[in-house]
């Protein structure tokens, strides 16, 4: 479900872009530390947006593992929560066209912070969201400090360009494996030994 995440978001940001700039498929998915190499020519005058970390949302990690469906007991590990957080990175011509790009995402992010399958349309020419049913999550900009953000380009290859990081929460993974179904306890029976 990362990758849907974030093609979701990508197709959204990029539809987006095309009605302010007219220019179409701005935004690609893509490594952008890799946005030097002479054989990628993909990220050029483009958006790139990048997944720069992920981390499980604990504070939904206690969810119960068994849930009640048809007269079973159905018992299933719990889907993990995660939060991804996104990088989009301006590698436009011009600086001044990658600063306007990304003054356009936050606009694009301040209007529309939750995605749901209600209120976002997904795109039927991306193969990978075809069996995407429901989902929801939110998007909230997320500011690293200069240290922080050094040690981002830094590990990235050095060249800083002009970006924004968001914190996607929360996406969750569940495989719908069961490990095991039951009859439920309806009634208990015994004999109560009275020996005092």
């Amino acid at each position: 479900m990362i990758y849907e995440t974030l093609e979701i978001v990508k197709d959204q940001v990029s539809k987006y872009l095309e009605q302010k700039t007219t220019e179409a498929n701005l935004v690609v998915l893509e490594n952008v530390s890799k946005h030097d190499d002479p054989e990628l020519n993909t990220m050029n005058d483009k958006i790139v947006l990048s997944l720069l970390n992920i981390e499980e949302e604990v504070a939904l990690k206690n969810n119960p593992n068994v849930k009640f469906k048809n007269g079973e007991t159905i018992y299933k590990n719990a889907p993990i929560n995660l939060n991804v957080f996104a990088l989009f990175s301006a590698n436009r011509s011009t600086y001044t066209r990658s600063l306007t790009a990304i003054s356009l995402i936050i606009e694009f992010f301040q209007s529309k912070k939750i995605f749901t399958q209600v209120n976002t349309p997904l795109n039927p020419a991306i193969p990978a969201l075809e069996n995407i049913k429901e989902f929801r999550f939110i998007a909230e900009l997320y500011t690293p400090t200069f240290e922080q953000l050094n040690y981002i380009w830094g590990t990235m290859g050095g060249k800083a360009l002009p970006s924004v990081l968001y914190k996607i929460s929360v996406v969750k993974i569940d495989s719908n494996a069961i490990l095991e179904k039951g009859k439920p306890i309806i009634e208990i029976s015994g004999i109560l030994n009275n020996n005092t």
